[in-house]
């Protein structure tokens, strides 16, 4: 009927029609984050999939594919699906990020350099920025440096920018942002960096939020929605990069950050009581044990200044595993780590394990060493055993900070994005 009660004529069939697609696209408009992240996690690589798994419709599911893909976030191929394709012998179109779409500025900073990077959606990182190898004590010079590089990626790309991340190798406190123990850097504990990182995003000319956080934690939130995590519901993850060592938990998709943002300070197990002295006034804790430091010392190794220590330590495992010495430092250290996993797994109840940097070349080492001492040491893992699996991301942490600057987009991709289509 049109608009006086009377039968549509033949001129009112577009706009019924149109009326109808519009009518679907409202219905669908609330699912279009979860759409989004669904295509983003590779959970739903067809429409049909993406159907099944929002429970609507396939009309409602068209529609939100397809508004997606006029935001410029995904691509939609009409060609056959595959495996997962459609009902009733119809193909089912594939769905993607789109490669050429936005991205986010995603900064590092760590003990031995910083390092920008844009990444898609996806968890595909575009384009890196030479890694700088100088951290200066002032956070302002060094998150300046490193949103620089990132800006000069956005102008040589021309990519459109949602918003920038930045991981730290410390705990940052909840809600003002900041670094509350920077322990292997020399910045001043309590340092500000959330604001200062704003304010250079916003000096750079970078559109959309500036976001914070640890950087383990941020490699546990990439690992889980790109990675090795994928699907676990309670995820621990440990990893050691280039001093000490961090952990992160990831219930149910969401970071488990405590009651201030500092939760999981797994560095400060004690697993030695009689062992190194630590940053944080106790002795033998997993930070001092189980990090590339700790091994190159165990191992009888002075630490040069020409590469990064986690880069001397993978060399000195992959190189000379069969020495003596390296091995009885692989065996100590591999202890040590397994020490403080059974104690997580006793307190956690982690249904996966992922490990990171050097704890990852050392599950490689032997696997069969470290998963019986978890095994022996802990509860639930002579209950059946917990597994534990390597991190299988390259550039972990920055992928997780350009998550940060992902979510709100994953949250309401057309609020954030559909203004400026």
């Amino acid at each position: 009927m049109n608009g006086n009660g009377a039968p549509p004529r033949v001129g009112d069939v577009t706009t019924v029609s149109t009326a109808s697609a519009r009518t679907k696209l409202e219905r669908g408009r609330g699912a279009l984050g979860p759409a989004l992240e669904l295509v983003h996690t590779g959970r739903a690589p067809t429409r049909a999939v993406l159907t099944a798994e929002l429970g609507v419709t396939r009309a409602t599911a068209g529609a939100v594919a397809a508004e997606l893909e006029a935001l410029g976030l995904i691509r939609v191929d009409s060609r056959p699906g595959g495996a997962g394709g459609g009902t009733q012998g119809r193909p089912s179109h594939r769905l993607s990020v789109d490669e050429h779409g936005p991205v986010a500025l995603a900064a590092q900073v760590h003990s031995d350099g910083f390092r920008a990077a844009l990444v898609g959606l996806g968890g595909r990182i575009v384009a890196t920025a030479p890694g700088k190898v100088t951290v200066s004590a002032d956070p302002a010079q060094v998150l300046g440096a490193v949103v620089e590089a990132g800006a000069e990626l956005l102008e040589r790309t021309g990519r459109r920018c949602v918003g920038a991340g930045l991981a730290v190798p410390s705990a940052v406190a909840e809600p003002d942002g900041t670094a509350l123990n920077p322990l292997h850097l020399a910045w001043p504990a309590g340092a500000p960096v959330r604001a200062i990182f704003a304010e250079c995003v916003k000096a750079a000319g970078i559109d959309g939020p500036a976001l914070t956080g640890n950087d383990v934690n941020l490699a546990a939130l990439a690992e889980h929605r790109h990675g090795a995590g994928r699907s676990a519901q309670h995820l621990l993850c440990v990893a050691t990069g280039h001093r000490g060592v961090g952990g992160a938990l990831v219930l149910d998709g969401r970071l488990h950050s405590g009651s201030s943002g500092l939760a999981l300070e797994v560095g400060h197990l004690t697993v030695n009581p009689e062992g190194r002295a630590c940053h944080c006034g106790s002795r033998g804790c997993l930070d001092v044990e189980a990090d590339p430091l700790a091994f190159l010392t165990a191992a009888g190794r002075t630490p040069g200044p020409e590469v990064s220590l986690l880069q001397q330590a993978r060399d000195l495992l992959r190189e000379e595993s069969g020495a003596p010495a390296v091995r009885a430092a692989t065996e100590e250290l591999i202890d040590r780590l397994g020490l403080g996993l059974a104690g997580l797994v006793n307190i956690l109840n982690p249904d996966r394990i992922i490990l990171g940097g050097l704890h990852r070349e050392l599950l490689h080492a032997d696997p069969e060493r470290l998963r019986a001492v978890v095994a022996d040491r802990s509860l639930w893992g002579r209950s059946g055993g917990v597994p534990i699996l390597p991190c299988t991301l390259d550039h972990n942490s920055l992928v997780g900070a350009a998550e940060l600057a992902w979510q709100p987009v994953l949250d309401d991709p057309l609020g954030t994005l559909g203004a400026a289509a």
